[in-house]
């Protein structure tokens, strides 16, 4: 695979081209953590402009954000975890309830949009970036098209974990790749200490993480009735599969997500199933789609409830993955195959 760029920063001065992204290498994430304001260095803007190749898109920045449109939950969680709650002037298409230590600090953030917002209700905020989890947030059919929205002074910015282009796109993605996008996204604000500060904790929270060694397999039921939709071999539930582990029963699909058919699930006869709530599908929805169907009703993690559940903010990239390892394997130890 060829070198990813998305984490390459170029911040250029009057004098010099200044490097500025750390290479954070480990292996897990954790429940939620704010760093602390007191581990912030000065802001003296020395740092800017700042150039970043976010998704193929050449993004330049004058100075920090002030004004920043968060869309999807990975997005919203990472600006709370940098302590960078009074640049957020709207929140968009959130996958579900805050962390528990958050939601205080987004007390009186105006939800914009239960959805993403068109380009005329984005517009209308007058951000100086649209911070979005998705590429597809940032399209014509979304929050604006990245080109149009930086003619009308308007920057975007992806998570670089949810890059889709092969030469962007983590494959396969590790914690190091969540751990340099809260580093870039420490470059960008101008707060590369707090960035520093929850990467540490991280690390040390995944370091702490006992594998369960028992070798159980595993299904990631993230939706779907008909067909489901499940984590694959190169996304975030692959990454966080493998620090608890457990092997997923799809993780020879070279997908983040896929749809996976029922039969192959009955064939794989997964040891235990991860289940992805969320309001528009919750763990209850899901056991009664695995009950319903006569084929998984008689599969022995079906029968006996072997089943590990997850909060939907939990399952992408972001700052919350080694909270997911953590419940995971917590929900493993209650786990008997006898």
């Amino acid at each position: 695979m060829p070198l990813r760029p998305p984490h390459t920063v170029r911040a250029l001065t009057a004098s010099a081209v200044l490097f500025v992204v750390l290479g954070v290498s480990g292996c897990a994430a954790g429940s939620p953590s704010t760093a602390s304001e007191n581990d912030a260095g000065p802001v003296d803007g020395s740092a800017y402009p700042l150039t970043v190749d976010n998704c193929g898109t050449e993004v330049t920045f004058e100075e920090a954000p002030e004004r920043v449109l968060a869309i999807k939950s990975t997005s919203i969680e990472m600006m709370l975890a940098l302590g960078l709650e009074d640049r957020l002037i709207g929140t968009a298409f959130s996958d579900g309830p805050l962390a528990e230590g958050w939601a205080a600090a987004a007390d009186g953030i105006p939800v914009v949009s239960e959805k993403v917002p068109g380009q005329e209700a984005t517009l209308a905020l007058e951000p100086d970036l649209v911070y979005a989890g998705w590429e597809s947030n940032v399209t014509a059919d979304g929050a604006g098209d990245r080109e149009i929205l930086a003619t009308l002074g308007v920057n975007t910015y992806v998570s670089p974990s949810a890059c889709q282009e092969p030469d962007y796109q983590p494959n396969p993605l590790g914690f190091d790749d969540v751990f340099a996008d809260v580093e870039e996204m420490g470059s960008i604000f101008d707060v590369p200490e707090q960035a520093t500060a929850l990467v540490h904790d991280m690390q040390d929270r995944l370091d702490a993480v006992t594998p369960d060694d028992r070798g159980l397999s595993a299904l990631w039921f993230s939706s779907g009735s008909d067909t489901p939709f499940v984590g694959a071999g190169i996304g975030a539930p692959q990454m966080m599969m493998d620090a608890a582990g457990l092997t997923n029963i799809a993780g020879d699909v070279d997908e983040t997500w896929s749809s996976l058919s029922w039969e192959a699930v009955v064939d794989a006869n997964p040891d235990v199933i991860v289940l992805i709530d969320s309001a528009w599908g919750s763990t209850e929805k899901k056991i009664g789609v695995l009950e319903s169907n006569p084929a998984t009703a008689a599969l022995p993690a079906v029968q006996n409830g072997r089943y590990l559940v997850l909060p939907f903010p939990t399952a992408e990239a972001g700052v919350r993955n080694v909270e997911a390892v953590e419940l995971l394997v917590s929900q493993l130890e209650d786990i008997d195959l006898s």
